[in-house]
């Protein structure tokens, strides 16, 4: 039998035994870096010599492939709430910064014409504040999403367009992600002083003659532009796992992806 290193088996037994017993339609480019790493290393013998080796103890599991998908996914979603969950992850990110709602932008106008452009600029401030107070209760989320996926649920993100995990997610946790944040983004709110902020911006806009009046949801704002911002960037690592699985880091993805 052939002899090759450990980390290119692992390599190409994950690719080539993932794919053949799960589905003839997984990602092509995954594909086809194994066809090609096991053509380079010595033809087909060698390839021959990697689908023999079955279930052998240096071959990789159906199992060990699940698991690996799944912890890079809990991985990548701590990451985020890691990064956006903390002072300024939203307020200073052109990505996830949380404007004024639409309807407070005509006041920042017509403030801004009489010199108090200062209170709507504090008020936007603090509406970043109560999203990145909020934000960590969505860590539990994702790591109870990711632990009860089943495995075709695994096969088809695996097999899916390339934000298939990011559009499961969304979908399963959404409802969930709402209802834990409200309580802590309306605490928060209360607490950062965004609600007198509020309260001082409207008061000095209906100050001024003739203007129309003017009433935001802070709360559902703070809350929908919080979770588009999370899975904004879990897409990103959603990417960059599927791009490059090497770049997480545990034992078990170094054994299923073959890092030395």
């Amino acid at each position: 039998m052939y002899q090759i290193k450990r980390s290119k088996f692992a390599f190409i037994a994950s690719s080539l035994i993932f794919t053949s017993l799960i589905s003839n339609q997984v990602s092509a480019g995954w594909w086809d870096d194994a066809v090609s790493t096991v053509k380079s290393s010595g033809g087909d013998e060698i390839l021959e010599t990697v689908i023999n080796a079955g279930l052998s103890d240096d071959a990789l599991s159906l199992d060990d492939m699940s698991k690996a998908f799944k912890q890079a996914l809990t991985i990548g979603s701590e990451k985020v709430v890691a990064r956006l969950g903390q002072v300024d992850g939203f307020n200073a990110d052109p990505s996830a910064h949380i404007p004024l709602p639409k309807n407070l932008r005509k006041v920042r106008k017509t403030l801004t014409k009489v010199g108090l452009s200062s209170y709507v600029d504090d008020l936007e401030l603090k509406l970043n504040r109560a999203a990145e107070a909020a934000t960590p209760v969505a860590k539990q989320l994702f790591i109870d999403s990711i632990s009860t996926m089943s495995f075709d649920d695994v096969k088809r993100i695996y097999q899916g367009p390339k934000d298939s995990a990011t559009r499961f997610f969304e979908t399963k946790m959404s409802p969930s992600l709402s209802l834990k944040m409200q309580p802590i983004v309306d605490r928060s709110l209360s607490e950062v002083g965004a609600i007198n902020a509020y309260d001082q911006v409207i008061k000095k806009y209906q100050d001024i003659p003739f203007v129309p009046d003017i009433k935001a949801d802070l709360s559902k704002h703070v809350i929908d532009k919080g979770m588009a911002a999370i899975f904004h960037y879990i897409a990103q690592e959603e990417a960059a796992i599927r791009n490059d699985p090497l770049r997480q880091t545990s034992e078990l993805l170094k054994k299923v992806f073959g890092a030395k």
